[in-house]
């Protein structure tokens, strides 16, 4: 966090390079130290003795204040910084901007598709088989609600074509992600690099309703007399219909949810019976990387867990990492009043088959 902190400071262009050689100055950080204890206290409890890396960030999506950061497992054997340096492919977790694209798009939570083994067709007779984790297929439409649940991968390739490839590439440059994506059709399922702390950028606009502001760890600065010299200033802007992120926000919490298990199982229902409130949830598995992205309106948290060489993970961090951001986000949020998004006026809620997306009379 102090070097992140350090490097913010040296890309402040109020702040003259001669002040910042000469000393003295008091920097006032976000800086949660609980939260900032807490997360490392759990990362030392359940990561592996191994060469995995894990990588976390706590951000409050009321002020996007950077609360807490770990850039690795042990700052004495790597100072490397994999929140703020380095790029990982994201897999799944960026289909909840994919699913906000298609609402945007007149698509609902109840919008189907067909979940079957599918070869993708293109020009020149390109094609492209995404395969769903495990092979497993409902061979049955299903609803946009249940894919994001299951997370799976046919439905969203599905979505990201009917959209048009370019439709997901404008909604991350929307939200405030600086990474340049091409549009392709594995863009769908992450199969992109981002730099963590960019994309905790553009998932707070997630967690926020729909209001980009960027993130921030400096609060302000003052001189060795005390007179303040940069105090930080919001840039809020409403990118997103805040309806329709609470829509999808709403979907993301059937990530752990029991009403969902058919021929799949929800993706983090590892966590159900264990969170004290709603959250909106959501995990991603490539080859070599496993993410868990969760937030609510007062909490967001990214953790990340790899290898440096981008060698395989064993599986067990897919479990390891979601344990890290229980620990902290409840911790964090215990004196917190339980809270969840304001139902917006024009959201109103039909009794679906969650499955199949079917009206139950």
């Amino acid at each position: 966090y102090q070097e992140a902190v350090i490097d913010e400071l040296e890309s402040l262009d109020s702040i003259p390079k001669s002040l910042l050689d000469s000393g003295g100055l008091r920097i006032f950080t976000n800086l949660d130290m609980d939260t900032q204890t807490k997360m490392e206290e759990s990362m030392k409890e359940h990561v592996l003795e191994d060469d995995t890396q894990v990588a976390s960030i706590v951000i409050d999506p009321n002020t996007s204040k950077v609360l807490a950061l770990a850039g690795g497992k042990n700052y004495a054997k790597s100072q490397y910084n994999r929140v703020t340096k380095a790029k990982r492919q994201v897999g799944s977790t960026i289909k909840p901007f994919l699913y906000y694209s298609a609402l945007a798009n007149g698509m609902t939570a109840s919008s189907t598709f067909k979940s079957e083994e599918t070869t993708f067709v293109f020009q020149e007779n390109k094609t492209y088989a995404p395969t769903n984790y495990g092979n497993t297929y409902g061979n049955k439409d299903i609803s946009m609600a249940a894919a994001l649940s299951y997370s799976d991968n046919i439905y969203a390739v599905k979505t990201h074509l009917f959209l048009g490839e370019n439709t997901l590439v404008n909604t991350m440059k929307n939200v405030g992600l600086k990474e340049s994506l091409s549009p392709n059709p594995s863009l769908a399922l992450g199969a992109v690099e981002i730099n963590m702390f960019d994309y905790a950028n553009a998932y707070t606009t997630l967690a926020s309703g729909g209001e980009k502001n960027d993130i921030y760890f400096i609060n302000r600065i003052e001189d060795i007399d005390g007179n303040i010299i940069y105090e930080h200033k919001d840039k809020k802007n409403q990118v997103l219909d805040p309806s329709l992120v609470y829509i999808l926000n709403e979907m993301m919490s059937n990530t752990y949810n029991y009403s969902f298990v058919d021929y799949n199982s929800p993706t983090v229902l590892y966590l159900n019976g264990k969170l004290s409130r709603k959250y909106a949830l959501k995990s991603g598995t490539t080859d070599n990387d496993y993410w868990i992205a969760g937030y609510n309106k007062d909490a967001l948290m990214l953790v990340w867990a790899g290898n440096d060489l981008n060698e395989k993970a064993p599986k067990a961090y897919s479990k390891i990492i979601k344990d890290i951001w229980l620990d902290t986000v409840e911790d964090y949020l215990k004196d917190h009043e339980d809270t969840w998004y304001e139902l917006p006026s024009d959201v109103v809620a039909v009794p679906m088959d969650p499955i199949s997306g079917k009206y139950n009379a």
